[in-house]
């Protein structure tokens, strides 16, 4: 019997084995090959933002100066930190998987240590388009934040016009847009909170 049984789990290990192998590679679609290629294209370097649409008690980022930074870029991880004056906690994470594009918030102390509430986002549920992605919340981030079961983040990136930082909580007022001239880079700032001199 203990025979019989260790060659099920063998024969088990050998077919998930075998399954994994003929796992197909990642494929987006031709909409988000263009908006990834092009976010790549903006590696190294800086530029300015203004906020389009805010709630009407904001004091996070309204007066502030609002830098991007294309810090990273990877074949399937590009890393955005934002900076929002002094404050550098703020990393947008943009990995590819076999589910399409997915945007993660790599939210940081001074010290470098992760926040309570970090590595909260979604991935993309359809093809979106060249010029613009969209990402509704996914699971984790309904566990860690239940608030957030109704927000979709959305980027608009038009190539050397602007990218453009959304977030709408659905079924709410609740909006918050951000805008980046890419016509004009701007020198890029120090290092975000957390990043090791390797990243």
């Amino acid at each position: 019997m203990r025979t019989i049984f260790l060659s099920i789990i063998s024969t088990a290990i050998l077919i998930t084995t075998s399954c994994r192998e003929r796992e197909a590679p990642v494929q987006l679609t031709s909409a988000q090959q263009e908006f990834w290629g092009e976010l790549g294209k903006l590696g190294g370097k800086a530029f300015s933002g203004t906020i389009v649409s805010a709630p009407s008690n904001d004091t996070l980022f309204t007066g502030k100066e609002l830098v991007m930074h294309v810090r990273m870029v990877e074949d399937s991880i590009i890393k955005v930190p934002f900076f929002v004056g002094d404050d550098s906690s703020r990393t947008w994470v943009f990995t590819i998987d076999k589910r399409g594009i997915t945007l993660k918030h790599d939210h940081r102390h001074a010290d470098g240590t992760p926040d309570e509430l970090t590595m909260y986002g979604g991935t993309t549920s359809n093809s979106g388009w060249s010029t613009c992605q969209v990402f509704p919340a996914d699971w984790e981030t309904v566990e860690m934040l239940p608030g957030a079961i109704t927000n979709v983040w959305w980027i608009d990136l038009v190539p050397g016009e602007h990218f453009t930082y959304n977030l709408r909580r659905v079924n709410t007022d609740r909006l918050f847009s951000v805008r980046f001239n890419l016509s004009q880079e701007i020198p890029a700032p120090g290092k975000p909170w957390g990043w090791d001199t390797t990243q």
